[in-house]
């Protein structure tokens, strides 16, 4: 994070670009964040606090009146905002009941003519705004706490990006943000949406094992080199994956194609069967494709798709017995119960051996698949989420399809789509399926016991309770995975730590 809090000054040379800094301030500011604008009569306060209000609902229309009599309006959007003109106010003590901590509680403080107020804002949650004449147009110098700073630096840099590649004026809006360090930016210009990936590389996190992090251990991506490899590669195998359409690598800025908001479920969040049945269709012929291990890079280099070697494996499944398993128990394993579990593990690894393996896109489920209507054949399923594709079982990316984490897909339907996709196999005569459903039960029941880790590790460790709805699921796949014969220890050792599959909580 930046440590730099020296202002920041730019340049406006009429409304448009007043406005284009209301906007892109929508994107930077947080929950908790007090917004002071600062300057003379018709300065441009109302119109910054008018594009910013608009920006972070996304109506472009809004109606935004101005406060100076009601001293406040406030507005339910993507976060609430409080807009507040102190000019009429006499006196600091009537702050006390506008309430302005309980307002910063988890929404965002926009003010007008702050002065009054100065000595009773939080130092640091304020960002101050001034607004100079300067020439014919106006000045605006910002000052902000490190961390405001840090995505304002952010926001502005991403507006520079867009500026060098022809978009100086697009107008950006939030589109959303996962649980890594990306975030997605809907870009609209010269009449089309774009999508703008910002990336940052994240902080290194604890050291777990052998002098590496667990994300280093599973060989999950850190910036955005991954991803741009693997989509050229994607389309040049003729899968549909969003064009790429500039990138600056250092910084983690992407501009991508839009592939659209259609998924692969129904209004009431059911699976279309029918686009489900070309999902994994869509699965069969990239498993018939050549693994790639060595991938070109647009800057002359190259990429190494890394292996889903024994170490990824196992550090996933370690979230069982250091998340989930003390969740439900009220108590960690004992070593002995660790070393048991791992040693399963070991021997379940060891019997994939000679199974197929190729590029795995790792997230291979309906959050991350678009619908194309437009297109023909495996090309109707777009591919967004391949950053951490690696080379492993191909019978990982089936189960992470038929048995969705966050879909339940009936034993029927996911009776059809093996059917589906076995038939497409078949084809080759090198195809092993006895070998491959052996491989696809271990799989499926890698990622549920992984899945059940991540669950309570989101509940307890990132206050997301939400995630839990999807136990109860993740242990009806896992049950169902357990009733090969392959994995009957696994089974066993499950049922010895008081795992009950009939349990709706796990």
């Amino acid at each position: 994070m930046s440590e730099d809090t020296s202002p920041i000054t730019i340049s406006l040379e009429g409304e448009k670009d007043t406005i284009r800094l209301g906007e892109d301030l929508a994107l930077a500011l947080k929950p908790g964040d007090c917004l002071a604008l600062i300057g003379d009569l018709g300065a441009g306060k109302s119109t910054i606090a008018r594009a910013f209000i608009r920006a972070m609902a996304d109506e472009p229309n809004l109606e935004v009146p101005s406060p100076t009599f009601t001293l406040i309006q406030t507005y339910d959007a993507r976060i609430p905002v409080a807009h507040l003109d102190l000019y009429r106010l006499s006196d600091v003590s009537e702050l006390d009941e506008l309430g302005i901590d309980e307002m910063l509680e988890d929404g965002i403080c926009l003010i007008e003519w702050p002065d009054i107020a100065a000595e009773v804002l939080p130092a640091q949650q304020t960002i101050l705004l001034r607004l100079t004449h300067a020439g014919n147009g106006r000045l605006a110098t910002i000052e902000a706490p490190a961390p405001a700073r840090s995505r304002l630096d952010r926001v502005f840099a991403i507006r520079k990006f867009l500026g060098d590649h022809g978009k100086a004026d697009a107008a950006r809006r939030f589109l959303s943000g996962d649980a890594s360090t990306r975030a997605y930016e809907t870009i609209s210009a010269d009449g089309a949406d774009l999508i703008l990936m910002d990336w940052r590389r994240p902080m290194r996190g604890a050291i777990v094992a052998d002098g590496k992090t667990y994300a280093e251990i599973a060989h999950l991506a850190q910036d955005a080199r991954p991803f741009v490899a693997i989509g050229d590669y994607l389309k040049d195998m003729g899968f549909c994956a969003p064009d790429i359409l500039a990138v600056d690598l250092d910084q983690g800025i992407l501009l991508l194609e839009d592939l659209g908001r259609e998924g692969v479920l129904a209004s009431d969040g059911t699976p279309i069967e029918e686009r489900y049945l070309q999902s994994v269709a869509c699965l069969a012929a990239l498993h018939q494709t050549p693994p790639p291990n060595l991938l070109p890079m647009r800057d002359g280099g190259t990429y190494e798709v890394p292996p889903f070697d024994r170490e990824a494996i196992k550090i996933e499944v370690s979230l069982l017995v250091e998340w989930y398993l003390p969740h439900k128990r009220g108590k960690p394993l004992t070593d002995s119960e660790k070393q048991e579990y791992d040693a399963i593990w070991d021997g379940l690894i060891d019997s994939l051996a000679g199974c197929e393996t190729g590029l795995l896109l790792r997230d291979f489920h309906s959050p991350n698949i678009l619908w194309q209507a437009r297109n023909e054949g495996v090309r109707r399923v777009g591919l967004i989420d391949f950053q951490d594709a690696m080379i492993g079982p191909t019978a990982y990316d089936l189960a992470s399809i038929v048995q969705d984490a966050r879909v339940t897909i009936s034993p029927e339907l996911q009776a059809r789509l093996l059917s589906h996709y076995m038939t497409r196999r078949k084809t080759v005569a090198s195809f092993d399926e006895a070998t491959f459903l052996k491989a696809f039960a271990i799989m499926s029941a890698q990622r549920d016991c992984k899945l059940a880790g991540i669950w309570v590790r989101l509940l307890e460790r990132d206050g997301k309770p939400g995630y839990m709805k999807h136990m109860p699921r993740t242990f009806r796949y896992l049950h169902a995975a357990l009733s090969h014969p392959e994995l009957a220890p696994l089974k066993q050792w499950c049922i010895r730590m008081g795992m009950d599959f009939n349990d709706e909580h796990g």
